[in-house]
């Protein structure tokens, strides 16, 4: 009887997972005559000189220079020290937007730093845009004991 249960729940099974074309649904493909064109005013910006504990924002502005709607899909920090912020919807043709970064240097090691934010978006000048910014995390002194 065991088997015979087994048998039948396999051929359920393999019945089931037998997908003709017709049954799958047809995976859409980007629609490339919709993609527009980002134009950053800056994508490397120095925050110049903060004191360690201290946070610094960035700004990056963008416009949108194509003829269709701009859509920012994804805003991703290059590290767990940066928090970014992003206009979301549609940007139409001539509108502008941006990218905020706050930057903890909490979570950051004094000196020079160099981060990125990676920006997914429906652009025909690539699809993932690089924003960099940089800048020194000046060490705080240490107080003396008394």
């Amino acid at each position: 009887m065991k088997k015979l249960a087994l048998r039948f729940l396999l051929i359920i099974g393999i019945t089931a997972c037998n997908n003709t074309a017709q049954d799958v649904p047809v995976q859409t493909v980007a629609d490339t005559a919709a993609l527009t064109i980002i134009s950053y005013t800056d994508t490397v910006v120095n925050f110049g000189t903060i004191n360690m504990g201290e946070q610094a924002q960035i700004k990056f502005e963008f416009t949108n220079t194509g003829n269709h709607p701009l859509y920012l899909t994804e805003v991703k920090p290059g590290c767990g020290c940066t928090v970014a912020n992003y206009t979301r919807g549609a940007i139409a043709p001539g509108g502008k937007g941006s990218v905020i970064a706050a930057f903890d240097s909490n979570k950051a090691h004094p000196g020079t730093v160099s981060k990125s934010i990676y920006v997914t978006s429906n652009t025909s000048n690539g699809a993932i845009h690089t924003l960099s910014f940089n800048g020194e995390i000046r060490e705080q002194p240490s107080v003396p004991a008394n």
